[in-house]
């Protein structure tokens, strides 16, 4: 029996392990994952529909099924969002928004023990809270902060390491490009999960700045405090982070009070910061390089979403989603063993992948896996094992595997957020930045167990306002 006879003869779920395998290969030779889950898509489409009809037949389906599916996905008014999303940090860095953010923050906080690295996590942490973009808050608090922290005679591994952990601090704190992503592909409500953000948001940065005083209290010569301001100085600093309140404000009054969509919030958050880019003097040049930089951006995220999307219709002819739903469930562990288990396993991943690909390529498995694991799509919390229904269920897990893509952000050897601090600041190696973000990737394995243990943390505002 040649090869041929042997692929015509397998059945839908060995077709469906042999090409994601052959993916899998793809992305670990270096093929980026949006080409490599298209083309493994388009070939096991053509693989499986050939099996039944032939391959001329099976070929123009396959051909006609994935030229659809980009439109009819990427056309969904939610992935408006994100575009949106990252207008608003690009216009936000180009108003000196971080600038001002930085500096109310050392005014408020820097008498702190290590006040320069807790000034630097609240700033990135407003920042976050216009930008939704990870990579673009490290980057842009690596120019800002370590060379003020260094100025003061902090370690530069240290202050490297806060850079780099609280950029990560954007995929959870509305607006969150990731987010987004997530509800799009496990078909979830946007504006629920993007509410059940803003707690655990706010919690990891809690934790990070507990993180920072605890070790300035640990180590007398960790750094200076900041002393000196006057009250009347620090009134002074608060005008120009007005931006980020109001877009906190038109997100949960669009959502929360029923006045527009996320879609709309997320407009209106773009109006307000680019008055305020035209009221700080923003030149056309600017606005140019503004627009050009949230394309390509944008156009990277969409190509990521269009590959990955036909690799996931192949995957539901394959039923290769409900192969290892049911065999998850069957495993002689408990629920909540088995979850830890897939957590783990995006650990892993997240060695390799950048955080949206990994999330595109495996959630189209894990998240039927967990809602299964929990009883359905449908059961009550009664009858669930986690004790969350299926609905919440679905957003708690959004929240704690986005978290997930966070600490993978500073993880080697792809942390990409460490790549970037080091190529923003010369005096500090890639190997000095994961050094500096050692103690907050412990941090952030301790909120990832404490979101688990009490999901409340994550529910309680989507609750409250009855999206869940």
């Amino acid at each position: 029996m040649n090869i041929i006879e042997i692929m015509g003869n397998m059945d839908k779920l060995d077709i469906g392990i042999t090409v994601t395998c052959i993916m899998l290969f793809m992305v670990i030779i270096g093929m980026r994952v949006a080409f490599a889950a298209a083309i493994a898509g388009f070939l096991g489409l053509v693989w499986i529909f050939s099996a039944k009809f032939g391959f001329e037949k099976g070929f123009m389906i396959a051909v006609k099924m994935a030229g659809t599916i980009p439109h009819s996905k990427v056309s969904s008014l939610a992935l408006s969002l994100i575009p949106a999303f990252i207008l608003i940090g690009f216009l936000a860095y180009h108003t000196g928004l971080t600038k001002a953010l930085f500096e109310a923050s050392k005014r408020w906080v820097g008498w702190l023990p290590g006040g320069m690295g807790v000034s630097t996590v609240f700033s990135a942490a407003g920042f976050a809270a216009v930008s939704g973009a990870s990579l673009a808050t490290s980057a842009v608090f690596a120019k800002i902060a370590v060379p003020e922290m260094l100025k003061l005679g902090y370690n530069k591994r240290f202050a490297a390491g806060v850079v780099a952990a609280s950029g990560t601090l954007a995929s959870l704190i509305p607006p969150s490009a990731i987010l987004v992503i997530y509800a799009i592909i496990v078909e979830q409500d946007v504006g629920a999960l993007l509410m059940a953000g803003f707690l655990p948001g706010i919690a990891s940065a809690l934790i990070y700045v507990g993180l920072v005083v605890g070790l300035a209290l640990m180590n007398k010569d960790f750094g200076p405090s900041i002393k000196g301001y006057t009250w009347k100085e620090r009134f002074e600093s608060l005008p120009g982070t007005l931006p980020v309140f109001s877009v906190i404000a038109i997100i949960i009054i669009c959502i929360y009070g029923g006045v527009g969509t996320p879609t709309e919030a997320g407009s209106l958050g773009v109006f307000i910061i680019f008055l305020m880019a035209l009221y700080k003097g923003m030149k056309l040049g600017d606005l140019k390089n503004v627009l050009i930089e949230t394309s390509k951006l944008t156009v990277m995220i969409f190509t990521i979403i269009w590959g990955v999307l036909i690799y996931v219709r192949f995957l539901g002819f394959a039923e290769l989603p409900d192969a290892f739903s049911n065999w998850i469930v069957s495993l002689d562990h408990s629920p909540m063993i088995t979850l830890i288990a897939i957590l783990c396993i995006y650990a892993i991943l997240g060695m390799f992948m950048d955080a949206i690909g990994m999330l595109l390529l495996t959630l189209p498995i894990t998240y039927p896996a967990v809602m299964a694991l929990n009883g359905g799509e449908f059961v009550s919390a009664a009858d669930s094992a986690f004790g969350l229904s299926g609905p919440a269920c679905a957003i708690w897990f959004g929240i704690i595997v986005v978290k997930m893509a966070e600490l993978c952000l500073i993880t080697p050897p792809i942390g990409l957020n460490c790549f970037v601090v080091a190529s923003v600041r010369e005096e500090c190696s890639v190997q000095d930045v994961y050094r500096g973000t050692t103690p907050f990737f412990i941090a952030d394995v301790l909120t990832i167990a404490v979101l688990i243990a009490i999901p409340g943390i994550v529910l309680w505002l989507p609750q409250l306002i009855g999206l869940v």
